[in-house]
């Protein structure tokens, strides 16, 4: 069997390549690195189990949030803080403290819930419906 080599002279020029539009309108109310924080975001497993935990849940407290997900304490503030910080999820302090203290809480956003639910937990749902039609 005879190898076939591709040479110079056989690629397309960069004339002829396609350029995608924009990916965003230019009033955009984000940037795309503010987009591709929060897709980075959600790309790590805990971050993702976070996120996922508040939105099935709407709303919890720091110590709750951290019993369901079930990570180390420094590791699960850090995780935490970054979904906070790229805007994926809301940051609330009870203004007054009860017989326990004060508590943080903590829900997803309109931006959290839009990126589980339109990103990778659409690529899981279309595998799934994938299995089910070829198993």
């Amino acid at each position: 069997m005879r190898k076939f080599q591709m040479s110079e002279t056989d690629r397309q020029s960069t004339g002829d390549v396609r350029r995608p539009e924009p990916p965003l309108p230019k009033d955009s109310g984000l940037t795309l690195e503010e987009y591709l924080a929060m897709q980075q975001a959600i790309g790590h497993s805990t971050r993702f189990r976070i996120l996922r935990t508040l939105v099935a849940n709407d709303e919890l407290s720091a110590a709750d949030l951290k019993a369901a997900v079930d990570v180390e304490s420094h590791n699960f503030h850090y995780h935490l803080d970054e979904l906070v910080d790229v805007g994926l999820v809301d940051k609330r302090q009870r203004r007054t403290a009860d017989s326990q203290g004060f508590y943080t809480y903590y829900r997803p956003t309109a931006m959290g819930r839009g990126i589980l639910e339109h990103g990778v937990e659409e690529l899981m749902r279309r595998e799934r419906e994938f299995n089910d039609v070829y198993s």
